[in-house]
């Protein structure tokens, strides 16, 4: 039985990875670092802020501790908020993705290792908030994706919420990264990747893979939860 869709959000809902790169530069110019393009795809881009910059402060050497790394952090949200204003969009084939889920009553959630603020600043401004009936974001969790914390706890949020009995197979999560489909499929979920940020042939773990949203059924939905 189909009882809820669970997003991740930057690469499923919005085309922000790139913002989330720039924003991040921008923080490490101070250290005189810059990831390249094609190292952020390959080796950060499924994971929160917190591991992105534990692991950059690895690979570089650069022995941030924590409280240093919570201070950078919000140097990167403020200058996401800032670009996100006037860079961020839609992704094309979300909106009637959206719409053909609530007319078939289905609940929806985001499941995100970004920020909170970032999340609502992007939802409020498309007008999308209201589609959603809890957001899981990187403050709520101790271990971002690949671990399945997160998709556990959008779903006892979800149960709470609706006063069901939801289990994990009863929920299809949307993804566009190896790190969430390994996360998903960690907490029994059935999955569906989007080639938004990776071609098809590096998401061949989920169960459909598809170039934009619009292209499952509703029936398609059903099915992976037989």
């Amino acid at each position: 039985m189909l009882g809820a869709v669970i997003f991740d959000f930057d690469g499923v809902i919005t085309d922000t990875e790139v913002l989330h790169l720039k924003s991040f530069n921008k923080v490490l110019e101070q250290f005189n670092i810059e990831i390249p393009l094609r190292d952020y795809y390959r080796d950060y881009l499924g994971y929160s802020d917190i591991d992105c910059l534990k692991a950059v402060s690895k690979r570089y050497k650069l022995g941030f501790k924590e409280d240093k790394i919570y201070e950078l952090i919000h140097e990167k949200s403020q200058i996401f908020e800032e670009i996100a204003k006037t860079e961020s969009k839609i992704i094309d084939g979300v909106i009637e993705f959206l719409l053909m889920l609530k007319r078939h009553n289905v609940p929806m959630a985001i499941c995100s290792g970004a920020l909170l603020v970032e999340i609502e600043l992007i939802l409020d401004d498309a007008d999308l908030r209201s589609y959603f009936e809890a957001i899981v974001s990187a403050e709520q969790v101790n271990k971002g994706k690949p671990d399945p914390e997160g998709f556990l706890l959008t779903l006892n949020i979800l149960n709470k919420k609706l006063r069901r009995h939801l289990h994990s197979d009863n929920c299809v999560v949307i993804e566009d990264s190896h790190w969430g489909l390994d996360a998903a499929k960690a907490a029994g979920m059935p999955t569906v990747a989007v080639t938004n940020s990776y071609d098809a042939d590096e998401l061949k773990q989920a169960d459909i893979v598809v170039s934009k949203l619009n292209e499952i059924s509703f029936e398609d939905l059903k099915q992976l939860c037989k």
